[in-house]
């Protein structure tokens, strides 16, 4: 058994220590209660007043991508030529034939927009380009990617992409939405043995941050490494894996439904998409975006097809998770939504924990929909901060109705945080901080925050990241909560949240991070 003691439980002063045994939290009380339960062989361990929080999770992040970021070119930079300075600087130090990778940009913040393959060509040194934006639905690409996915002015455009064109009909290198496969397909995959280490770094990084447990969005080849990570007792995340919709097939052969697995590794929903996103304007919307009347966007699913696709996992046990970040895309989401409740109803089958993934602009009328079928959002807080000024740009007068997180939970919405990371930093102090102040690091727009009445309370930001979230995954025992019978996933922290100013919360971090009754940071 080991006993914390002498510190804070929670967001409580009354509860000051607890016990843990077998990995699981036995005790919650007064130092004295708990300490009363010690014998000869129990380890105690003095806080010396610091805080106890449940381990945090994110529930939107790609793991590997995550992972492979670690190691690609930061495009996230001010203006384009800072991008194409790194990116040279990147050529420099390639073999012959290897490829340029990178993310981030975001050409909204960049004079002059979107940069062409051109311009990647006079510094990538021959080698391929292959630049993903910030929102991971566009990407810049060089000549030379072009040329190896054969790519030219005859090529159309693909079923749910687009290639950005000049006046003469020859792409550009910008690539939108589904188009961006057309060269990713041909970016020689990572060795197994790369991942394997890339990963493990990814997971050492995501635990010193606070997490333990994660929602991952990505390829199965993500899930692959996962499982040879627990067989080389290499995972200490708990991870929840959801199923891209190219193996729905597969899975539904494999007879794997939504919290198949053990509490380290299990399955989540399937992943389907709606739409795009705000950076490209790709994001499907009910009225054009603004100064732009002839684009709503590209709705990618209907109704109907969510229906569909909605029944079919139904009847193996999969629940859906759906990307929807435009009006447009949320209205038609929960359309689709709606048919699937009755389906569930009338053919005997469990109303299963469906999803909308983002969340980010709601028309007024569909705020209750949400809590009324059921459907749980899941957003990323840090978006919202992120954003505030392109959605302004683009949605003008609709952004009262934008990452509207606290009408959700008053309209009685069950709401999950996460980060989508790489998009944005899996730290999920800098969500929490961004849910609670609806400012940016550097404190802008203001005191009030961007419409302010939208802010979280500190518990309220807690349990989006900790108790709400666990009552969607399948683990053997209760994660994010310290209560007696739930997993002993934990965090110690120096500073008190609840005391620490609100500007400052993005400052934090852990000082150890318990999972399963196991100290896994320091390690």
């Amino acid at each position: 058994m080991q006993i914390l003691y002498n510190g804070k439980v929670g967001l409580s002063s009354l509860q000051t220590a607890i016990a843990i045994e077998d990995g699981l939290i036995v005790a919650v009380g007064s130092d004295t209660d708990v300490l009363n339960l010690a014998t000869a062989e129990t380890e105690t361990i003095n806080l010396n007043g610091k805080t106890l929080w449940p381990g945090l999770i994110d529930s939107h992040l790609h793991l590997e991508l995550f992972s492979q970021s670690l190691n690609l070119i930061d495009c996230e930079t001010d203006t384009r030529a800072a991008c194409l300075e790194r990116v040279a600087a990147k050529a420099q130090t390639l073999p012959v034939g290897a490829w340029l990778l990178g993310r981030g940009w975001n050409q909204n913040l960049w004079s002059g927009g979107f940069g062409n393959a051109g311009e990647l060509d006079g510094v990538s040194e021959g080698h391929p380009a292959f630049l993903n934006d910030k929102s991971l639905h566009t990407a810049w690409v060089n000549s030379a990617a072009l040329r190896l996915a054969g790519i030219d002015r005859y090529t159309p455009d693909p079923a749910g992409g687009k290639l950005q064109r000049d006046p003469t009909g020859a792409p550009t290198g910008i690539l939108f939405e589904n188009a961006v496969r057309l060269v990713q397909s041909v970016i020689p995959p990572d060795f197994k043995e790369q991942r394997f280490l890339l990963m493990q770094a990814a997971q050492a990084q995501l635990i010193a941050y606070g997490l333990t447990a994660v929602t991952d969005f990505d390829a199965l080849t993500s899930y692959t490494t996962l499982v040879e990570m627990q067989q080389n007792q290499a995972l200490k995340l708990r991870v929840t894996k959801g199923i891209p919709l190219a193996d729905l097939d597969w899975a539904i052969a494999q007879g794997i439904h939504t919290g198949a697995g053990d509490g380290c590794l299990h399955w989540g929903p399937l992943k389907l998409f709606a739409d795009g996103a705000l950076g490209p304007q790709t994001a499907a919307m009910l009225r054009p975006y603004e100064n732009d009347p002839a684009n709503r966007g590209e709705l990618q699913l209907s109704a109907g097809e969510i229906f569909d696709f909605g029944a079919r996992a139904g009847h193996q046990g999969i629940s859906l998770a759906i990307h929807a970040i435009g009006d447009g895309a949320t209205h038609e989401v929960l359309g689709g939504y709606a048919q699937l409740r009755n389906y569930e109803k009338h053919n005997h089958l469990p109303a299963l924990a469906h999803r909308i993934e983002h969340v980010q602009l709601l028309q007024p009328a569909d705020l209750e929909q949400l809590a009324a079928l059921g459907i749980t959002a899941s957003v990323q807080p840090m978006h919202a901060t992120s954003d505030m000024f392109m959605a302004e740009h683009y949605w003008g007068s609709r952004c009262a109705f934008a990452y509207a997180y606290r009408s959700l939970i008053k309209c009685g919405t069950r709401l999950i945080s996460g980060s989508d990371a790489p998009v944005e930093s899996p730290n999920p102090f800098w969500g929490i901080h961004a849910a609670v102040t609806r400012r940016r690091q550097d404190g802008q727009p203001g005191d009030e925050g961007w419409y302010g009445q939208e802010r979280l309370t500190l518990a309220q930001a807690l349990a989006s990241y900790s108790s709400t979230p666990a009552q969607l995954t399948n683990i053997a025992h209760q994660t994010g909560q310290l209560t007696i019978g739930s997993n002993a996933d934990l965090i110690v922290l120096t500073d008190d949240p609840s005391q620490v100013a609100s500007q400052l919360l993005f400052s934090l971090k852990p000082d150890r991070v318990m999972i399963g009754g196991e100290w896994v940071y320091p390690d």
